[in-house]
């Protein structure tokens, strides 16, 4: 802890090791598992991608897990409990893909089980680690705070899926046994040493010590806050946006550009490497959005919102235009632009989880995060979806594209203009009003 009783940069960063070990096992249920079912086990794609789109349906419950940290005492029991419920479901769901041909019915069961268990914990942990970051990072550092512990996540994904894949292969049923034994069990132990006594005890005014309201009682309150539930749309609106072109970069890179599977590829880590670079700029450029207030984080927020719709557009135009395109130079915009995008999105969730009713944290963000969840469960089946059914209608392939990259341009756009009108600057008065009047 710094001197005024907030989380200094050793605590900030032992809470992004904790998102690190949260990637690191969803990576193992979604991208492993996942290829695993299709190629090994020659199973139909629909099956890995109907459990991790249930897993996203489970996480609409992240206002109970947020309430429930809110007023069952300290947020590092629901963090441990939830990553203790993602290992386990991650162990489940490695055990019932092993289990996929000599027992197809059990199988299938237990994956259910599993990749229910991994949608609640990732709800449980990630929703109270975000409540717990907002209540205890100054203002100051949550920019910085948002883009190192998301950072520390994409970190996570990757060292898991490099190390986890150097073991996996020749491919064997007892290797991902033992990679399926050894990744959650280095992420749970990771988990307590990092969230071991960085949590502050909150102090309770005598005001402020009736019990608490009821759950819906308490996500009613929190609905009728103009401004967050502006944000919970604009959270969902933009993510819809971030998440649909999921599906159909690479897709669109191989059918119009004529990538090989290779150089698709090696286009995803130019995205990568774009969104890399934008959380950076966010994250260094922090303390100039406090200096400014809440007016300037939403600026970048908004910044980043039209950076990338300028790159959708741009990519929409390289359908028609074709080969001759600087293909690679737009991906890494669109990058740029959703790193800065996310970035700052993250730290004003942050700063708007402390206006309004004390006590509400949690609650707000697992709002925030059950938009999150719908949007990231639909944008991917949307993008492919849409581009299937442009080819049948247009019976053009660039066209289709360029109508589904259209469409995820003015989503952000949309969202764009949802953020200039969201209070991020905290105004206590009008804050006051809105929430008498909802």
């Amino acid at each position: 802890m710094s001197g005024d009783g907030m989380l200094g940069w050793p605590g900030i960063v032992r809470l992004g090791l904790v998102q690190s070990a949260l990637g690191g096992i969803v990576m193992l249920a979604t991208s492993i598992l996942n290829r695993i079912m299709v190629v090994e086990y020659a199973l139909f794609a629909a099956v890995p991608a109907g459990l991790i789109a249930w897993h996203f349906v489970v996480q609409l419950s992240r206002p109970r897990w947020g309430y429930g940290s809110d007023v069952g005492g300290r947020r590092t029991t629901w963090i441990i409990g939830g990553m203790g419920v993602l290992c386990m479901g991650g162990l489940l769901a490695a055990n019932a893909t092993l289990m996929m041909r000599e027992m197809p019915l059990w199988a299938a069961v237990m994956a259910f089980v599993g990749y229910t268990m991994i949608g609640a914990g990732v709800a449980a942990a990630g929703t109270s680690l975000l409540a717990l970051l907002a209540t205890q990072t100054a203002p100051a550092r949550r920019p910085a705070a948002a883009a190192l512990t998301w950072i520390m996540m994409v970190a996570g994904i990757v060292v898991t899926a490099a190390v986890s894949g150097s073991f996996l292969d020749p491919f064997t049923p007892q290797r991902l046994a033992n990679v399926a034994g050894t990744v959650p069990l280095a992420a749970f132990l990771l988990t307590l040493l990092a969230v071991w006594g960085v949590e502050k005890p909150r102090a309770v005014p005598a005001a402020d010590k009736a019990p608490p309201p009821p759950f819906r009682e308490a996500a009613a309150e929190v609905w009728q806050d103009a401004q967050a539930r502006r944000f919970a749309i604009f959270v969902f609106l933009s993510m819809l946006a971030y998440s649909t072109q999921d599906m159909i970069l690479e897709p669109f890179a191989g059918l119009v550009f004529n990538f090989t599977p290779g150089a698709s590829t090696k286009l995803s880590s130019v995205q990568h490497m774009g969104v890399l670079l934008g959380m950076i700029l966010v994250g260094v450029g922090g303390r100039a959005f406090t200096r400014r207030g809440g007016a300037g984080l939403k600026r970048w927020v908004m910044l980043g919102c039209l950076g990338s719709a300028l790159a959708l557009t741009g990519l929409g135009l390289g359908a028609l235009a074709g080969p001759g395109w600087p293909l690679k130079a737009n991906v890494f915009l669109l990058g740029f632009g959703n790193g800065v995008f996310a970035v700052s999105a993250i730290a004003a969730m942050m700063d708007l989880a402390g206006m309004g009713t004390p006590g509400r944290e949690g609650m707000r963000m697992g709002i925030w995060g059950a938009a999150q969840a719908v949007a990231f469960g639909a944008g991917g089946l949307l993008g492919a979806v849409g581009v299937d059914m442009g080819r049948q209608l247009l019976g053009s392939t660039p066209e289709a594209f360029l109508l589904v990259f259209s469409a995820e341009a003015l989503m952000f756009l949309g969202a764009a203009m949802l953020a200039r009108r969201i209070d991020m600057a905290g105004n206590a008065e009008a804050r006051k009003e809105e929430l008498a009047y909802g």
